[in-house]
């Protein structure tokens, strides 16, 4: 009698030796990210292969609700075609301050289950975030410790400033697909929020665009949320180093929606209910490391394009990555340290006060700083490490910043305070 190991030994032997195509739908690269409105979760996720459906099975007890959404086709720009089909659903209408669990798939293979949690529907809440930019595949020095926190529940979301596992687009999109799957434990469980860096650009930010799913129209490019009292805004700085590719109309378009949404949110009844304003971006206005990028030089490019809208609207913070350390300013405007005083902590400062975190890890490793700093370089470290921050309330905002080469230790914190009434005033000239 032929056994029946011997059986399935034989047929899987014919189908490598026949090239019979291998079916992968099982989902992989899962992930999370806030939808534009209030109760909104968007899970997206990969297959190699097409599925009949796409559906996410989610509850708060129980796996009793369904939701579909799509698939679409994604074929990386390289000379050898990499295909994978990315799947998107839209879970609305969830309750607020819950803990949801869900799976993912089809009938044909469903992930396993994975849970997150949802925001209160007031502002009245503290969020916190781990902050970060340039994590690589390769030396990926946070990812262990991010993964930990998450799974202990510290974070409400996480913001990755650009640059992404070193590239994305490499070996016909192989890496971007290995680089999903290393976050998916931190991504599956929080939202993971997103915004573009250089090592996107390749094939006009095709990988990128296609991976995630932030919020509005803009393909990921430019979108902002809401988190208790922060208006958040998260911004393609690339625009202006890529002008030459994507023309003049690119940054009037990119600009023109920065205005728009800054306006909106310093209109009174937005600013009191939620007085705090941070954007993020990749490439930073200021830096002071030894490599003579763009940050390192009076006239940076993003500088000159944003320094004064972000001023004019009362920005608080400024959140970059680019540079692979980590850096703090005073609060500042056009090279100029704001409110009289160099200290902490800073109340009502009267200008953005800007950190640059790209420290997190990647293949490039460590970026080195000057010997004598500028004056408006208040704290950096070239050790490896993420920012934490936490939004105690309407006038409290806490940063700290994690060392990876001291284990964790915090090796730099610092509060921003404004007076009550929530109020920003450009006091530095």
């Amino acid at each position: 009698m032929i056994s029946v190991n011997f059986l399935v030994l034989c047929v899987a032997s014919f189908l490598v030796n026949s090239g019979a195509a291998v079916v992968h739908t099982r989902p992989e690269q899962i992930h999370l990210a806030f939808g534009e409105k209030k109760g909104e979760m968007v899970v997206t996720w990969s297959t190699f292969n097409k599925t009949r459906e796409t559906k996410v099975k989610y509850g708060r007890q129980r796996l009793n609700l369904r939701a579909k959404g799509n698939s679409k086709l994604f074929i990386d720009g390289g000379k050898k075609k990499h295909s994978q089909y990315i799947h998107r659903v839209k879970l609305k209408n969830l309750r607020p301050k819950s803990k949801y669990f869900y799976r993912c798939g089809s009938k044909e293979a469903w992930s396993t289950i994975f849970w997150f949690k949802t925001p209160p529907a007031d502002v009245h809440w503290s969020p916190s975030l781990a902050i970060f930019g340039d994590l690589g595949t390769e030396n990926a020095k946070s990812l262990a410790r991010l993964q930990e926190d998450t799974q202990q529940g510290l974070y409400d979301a996480i913001i990755h400033v650009g640059d992404f596992a070193y590239d994305m687009h490499t070996d016909n999109g192989k890496m971007g697909d290995n680089f999903m799957n290393q976050i998916q434990s931190i991504a599956a469980y929080v939202p993971y929020m997103v915004c573009p860096g250089n090592h996107e650009q390749k094939h006009n930010f095709s990988n990128y665009r296609a991976r995630f799913s932030m919020p509005g129209p803009t393909q990921n490019l430019m979108y902002s949320f809401n988190m208790g009292p922060v208006h958040f805004v998260g911004f393609n700085t690339e625009v202006y180093y890529y002008s030459q590719d994507y023309g003049k109309e690119m940054i009037i378009t990119h600009l023109n929606w920065l205005k728009k949404n800054l306006k909106e949110a310093t209109k009174p009844r937005n600013r009191k209910l939620r007085p705090w304003i941070i954007t993020y971006g990749h490439r930073p206005m200021y830096c002071s490391n030894e490599n003579n990028d763009d940050c390192t030089k009076c006239e940076s490019l993003v500088r000159v394009g944003l320094e004064d809208l972000f001023y004019k609207y009362g920005v608080d913070v400024e959140i970059w990555a680019h540079e692979h350390s980590y850096e703090r300013l005073w609060p500042i405007y056009n090279h100029t340290v704001c409110n009289g005083s160099l200290n902490a902590p800073y109340t009502n400062p009267g200008a953005p006060v800007h950190i640059v975190t790209g420290s997190a890890g990647c293949k490039e490793g460590r970026e080195p700083f000057l010997d004598e700093t500028a004056e408006w370089s208040a704290f950096h470290s070239e050790d490896y490490g993420y920012t934490r921050m936490k939004a105690y309330n309407t006038t409290h905002l806490y940063f700290e910043q994690v060392s990876d080469d001291k284990k964790g230790a915090v090796i730099d914190s610092f509060w921003i305070i404004k007076d009550r009434h929530g109020s920003y005033k450009s006091t530095c000239h």
